[in-house]
């Protein structure tokens, strides 16, 4: 047992720092990088172009090229194929196909937070061993999974890198990646929050489960569980199974927005940090919530066998909402319209107030505030 990550009695609160994660300790790095990139920003002069300044600290990059802009990010699955991997030795099913998806979804979901139309996407798959790609099941799914989720997004698959990481990558497993550069335009549809106010409505879009977020928790967790990731969460339906639910992708919906002329004043992609994501922009507002989306089964499960009350759940767990648009009020309504149109539910459940920069759940009593997320 590691001094530093002990591994809790049943009836403890498992954290995610004893799973081996501290964004006390990662995003202080974070700002560091945001703050050594920003002072190559100046490079772009010499092609003609300009950072949008603004971008810095949001989840994508924007720069001005005249026309219109463009926009980039890059975006790593996580742990959540080690899940595969233990699920296919239980059950002899591959699952790449599904974390094919959350892949894309974790760079994809955060570009369209900017206004963005995902354009072209690049893979990096960086396997332990060139052996890794002779299973011809596993690779096979993987191909036909990261092929899915660009046609259920409209992108284009570019290209992408597969090295065999010897001695890097664990012998066996492989390191998923994925790069997405996009379009905003017209220029309007930006959204780095300018327009973000008060009196503006929160539109929460659901989650299908955990997505490729607290999985180093949810790993964890399997150590107390009778029959680790075979154990139930409802009948018909085991652990494992719920943790690989795939990430929804939310760019047919903010797509869909566009269409039907609404542009978010700001939006925001429910990923590590839990609710407290909402806090993103830096600017001073209160986020009051009034409604709180129903919480997948797997994150009730996850919340009750790790011990973790509601405060500490919503800090780092999406707990049923994937991902957050910052409306004017007018629109609220027709945003929940296009989203469920898109076979996504959806439920204008807060607004944006002048005050104090916080977040307060109503329902749950829960407030978090503005030392709760720092993040440039």
């Amino acid at each position: 047992m590691s001094a530093t990550h002990p591994t809790p009695s049943d009836g403890a609160s498992l954290s995610y720092e004893q799973a081996g994660v501290n964004y006390e300790l990662i995003d202080p790095l974070k700002v560091a990088a945001q703050r050594a990139a920003a002072a190559t920003g100046v490079h772009l002069a010499a092609h003609g172009f300009q950072e949008v300044a603004a971008s810095r600290g949001e989840s994508a990059y924007v720069v001005d090229v005249g026309p219109f802009y463009l926009a980039s990010i890059v975006e790593c699955l996580g742990s959540k194929a080690l899940v595969a991997d233990e699920m296919r030795a239980l059950t002899g099913q591959s699952y790449y196909g599904a974390i094919a998806q959350d892949t894309l979804a974790m760079a994809i979901n955060d570009l369209i937070t900017v206004g963005a139309t995902p354009l072209v996407v690049q893979a990096y798959w960086a396997a332990g061993g060139s052996e890794w790609f002779a299973d011809a099941q596993r690779a096979g799914a993987l191909v036909d999974g990261w092929k899915r989720a660009c046609d259920a997004c409209g992108v284009a698959w570019g290209g992408g890198e597969t090295p065999a990481l010897v001695g890097i990558v664990a012998d066996g497993r492989i390191d998923l990646a994925a790069s997405c550069t996009g379009i905003v335009s017209p220029k309007q549809r930006l959204s780095l929050g300018e327009r973000l106010g008060p009196g503006d409505a929160i539109v929460l879009l659901e989650s299908s489960g955990i997505h490729a977020n607290g999985l180093s928790l949810a790993r964890k967790l399997v150590e107390r569980l009778p029959q680790g990731y075979l154990t139930p969460v409802e009948p018909g339906l085991s652990y494992g199974d719920a943790l690989l639910a795939p990430t929804l992708l939310y760019s047919p919906v903010t797509e869909a927005l566009f269409k039907a002329g609404i542009t978010p004043h700001y939006a925001a992609n429910i990923t590590g940090h839990g609710w407290r994501k909402l806090l993103r922009h830096p600017a001073r507002h209160t986020y009051r919530i009034h409604q709180v989306p129903p919480v997948p089964p797997v994150l009730k499960f996850i919340q009750q066998h790790a011990r973790h009350d509601d405060r500490e759940a919503y800090s780092t767990l999406n707990m049923g909402a994937g991902f957050a648009l910052f409306v004017a009020a007018d629109d609220a309504e027709r945003t929940v319209a296009v989203a469920k149109a898109c076979g996504v539910k959806a439920w204008a459940a807060g607004h944006v107030e002048p005050g104090l920069k916080k977040l307060v759940i109503e329902p749950l009593g829960i407030e978090f505030g503005d030392d709760a997320l720092q993040l440039r």
